[in-house]
């Protein structure tokens, strides 16, 4: 009877790319999908149904693709699914995207060809045509915080709408009328999503969000810093610069105390994703919040239902806002209302 080395033999490609195309892994080429599949036929190669069983068996093992495994936001998000995950009987292999749609998908593939049971990905930039596959394939997966229009798999996200709207109210209420933003990539679900949730928000206070007062960043520190300087360049800078991210939220920190400013004397500051540390700066920076342990725990659960056979749920959390003295707030004892 024809092995498998023989089939790769006949197909001329490596045992691992038979392995793959027999148990559909997306990454095959159709080129060589078609002369594996040829091989098979004309050798008559029948797998070991036994050494097949034990392929198919569960491994009790999850994939996490985040997108940045320094932002503190997907290092808590991280944490709170391994916890909920091993709390089901799973264990975690984590990838870190790096913002990286290449490497991102190295990350897919590796976890596919380690035979995890399912996948959470927080999608890079707008997403690749390797997910579309790998959700085609039929391998469980879930879209946690960032997702991709079009493909079919259950979305575990925060609303951010609300909280943004009641930060822009809150700013307009502390007599601020020039508001800027640091966005994220408008590829990203978020990156867009946050910047019209802020437009809309100014829009209902009779605001304008004038180009000038876009800053385009890539959720990475250095770029919050360069869209910084180039609002503090301008001739009428902005009142507040918003972040649509902690780690652009830290760069605008750096940029502004670079010039030798204050916040919030000079400027004022406010962040999406609030991480711990925001307490500690001077002054504290007021943030939205994402609910990040219960956006972890429903994105695990979700990938539970799927992989056990259970119908998952799309799940959509609000928001909030944490006001702190970023902005011009007064102090907890000066506030009259508290």
């Amino acid at each position: 009877m024809a092995g498998i080395k023989d089939v790769a033999a006949e197909a001329g490609v490596s045992v691992a790319t038979v392995s793959r195309v027999l148990n559909g892994h997306p990454s095959v080429s159709q080129e060589a999908r078609t002369r594996v599949l040829a091989a098979v036929e004309a050798l008559g190669y029948r797998p070991n149904a036994v050494a097949r069983s034990l392929r198919t068996a569960q491994t009790r093992t999850l994939g996490l693709v985040i997108s940045d495994v320094l932002n503190p936001y997907f290092t808590e998000l991280a944490r709170f699914v391994e916890e909920e995950a091993r709390a089901l009987g799973y264990s975690v292999i984590i990838g870190n995207a790096d913002e990286r749609p290449d490497l991102q998908d190295h990350h897919v593939r590796t976890l596919i060809d380690r035979r995890i049971d399912g996948l959470l990905v927080s999608p890079a930039d707008g997403g690749t045509p390797l997910l579309r596959d790998v959700a085609l394939s039929g391998t469980p997966m879930v879209f946690v915080d960032r997702w991709i229009p079009g493909i079919d798999v259950p979305v575990v996200r925060a609303d951010g709408t609300g909280a943004i709207r009641d930060l822009v109210a809150h700013l307009h209420g502390l007599g601020h009328r020039r508001l800027a933003i640091i966005a994220g990539p408008a590829a990203t679900t978020t990156g867009g999503e946050r910047v019209e949730a802020f437009r809309d928000a100014l829009r209902d206070h009779g605001l304008a969000l004038p180009d000038a007062y876009i800053g385009q960043g890539d959720f990475q520190a250095a770029s919050g810093r360069r869209a910084t300087e180039r609002f503090l360049e301008l001739a009428e800078p902005p009142d507040v610069v918003f972040a649509a991210d902690n780690l652009m939220a830290l760069g605008a920190l750096d940029a502004i105390r670079a010039r030798g400013l204050r916040v919030p004397d000079d400027i004022a500051l406010a962040a999406f994703d609030d991480i711990p540390w925001f307490v500690h700066t001077g002054p504290p920076i007021t943030a939205v919040a994402q609910p990040t342990a219960d956006l972890a725990r429903a994105a695990v659960r979700a990938l539970a239902d799927r992989i056990e056979g259970r119908t998952p749920h799309s799940v959509t959390l609000p928001a909030r806002l944490v006001v702190r003295r970023s902005c011009g707030e007064a102090a907890p004892n000066e506030r009259s209302d508290r």
